[in-house]
């Protein structure tokens, strides 16, 4: 018994080092960010001279500084934010820190994790517990819908959004954040933030497509389904004047299959798709019209 007894202290020792040492690994890619008025926020230094923090925690775009593990304040440089994912990306000159390590692998649920924030100039915290959920999309309070999500009950301090989400190994899992839905405490998986955070750091914004119209899922029977084996479509209820479905020629009644070949489960699915390259081209649009299949073309158009 005595010996068990020591095995299991001995396992609980090494798994608290290998947790310590993991928090220590992220630390220096760690940073705090002074962009609003009397709470500071947490960064992660995810590229050379480059912090990605989140978009709801800068209340101005000027006389934004950051500071580092090793004490240093530094002036950054707003470069640009997606409102739709709170995501923001700053610049900072010679900042010379080396980039924290992403996780190769996705989140699991039952994973053990910890969140790790740098908002206070006495250094880092963390706390620590397991992925509990894993879920998307998600559509925002802001609208726009989050491909993939995860919650953990590591709990977030104040401060702690833009910090980290990390594994035993110190690896980025994820971007922590409370400004997504009604400040419920999530992470954006690291893969999908960086994605994000490079095409910030190029143009400064995230391009979101829009169609102008307003639909509802229904369930196609199988007189409906114009020779296809798909059992849902986003039935059209309103088209909006002057829009690029009105200028498609969807109208009021269509039913909506497919979006450039991709079936449309839902409307989250609808709105994941009008991103990126495809606003502002014309692609194929199925509907099905009374009981014919017809294909329009549409223009996407982006949002201001």
């Amino acid at each position: 018994m005595e010996q068990t007894t020591t095995s299991q202290a001995s396992l609980l020792r090494l798994l608290s080092n290998q947790m310590a040492d993991a928090v220590e690994r992220i630390a220096p890619a760690l940073v705090l960010v002074d962009g609003r008025t009397q709470r500071p926020a947490s960064g992660i230094v995810y590229a050379p001279n480059l912090v990605l923090t989140a978009a709801h925690v800068l209340e101005r775009e000027n006389n934004l500084t950051i500071q580092t593990f090793d004490k240093r304040s530094l002036p950054a440089k707003f470069v640009g934010h997606d409102l739709g994912t709170d995501l923001a990306v700053l610049r900072i000159a010679d900042l010379g820190l080396a980039a924290a390590t992403s996780s190769e692998e996705p989140a699991r649920v039952g994973q053990l994790v910890m969140a790790v924030g740098r908002s206070s100039t006495e250094g880092h915290m963390a706390s620590s517990g397991v992925v509990s959920a894993i879920g998307g999309p998600l559509r925002t309070a802001q609208g726009s819908v989050l491909e993939r999500y995860i919650r953990t009950d590591a709990i977030p301090y104040p401060g702690f959004s833009g910090g980290a989400l990390i594994d035993t190994q110190g690896a980025v899992v994820g971007v922590l954040t409370t400004g997504l839905a009604n400040s419920v405490a999530m992470a954006i998986p690291m893969n999908i933030a960086r994605s994000i955070a490079d095409t910030l750091a190029t143009q400064g914004y995230i391009k979101r497509g829009y169609l102008g119209i307003s639909s509802q899922l229904v369930e196609l029977s199988a007189t409906q389904r114009a020779g296809r084996t798909q059992e849902h479509g986003l039935l059209i209820v309103k088209v909006d004047e002057n829009t690029p479905a009105e200028r498609g020629g969807i109208l009021v009644g269509d039913i909506l299959l497919t979006l450039d070949g991709h079936v449309l489960h839902d409307a989250e699915v609808l709105q994941l798709l009008l991103t990126g390259d495809r606003v502002g081209k014309t692609i194929p649009v199925e509907v099905i019209r009374g009981s014919a299949l017809q294909t329009l073309q549409v223009t996407i158009g982006q949002r201001n």
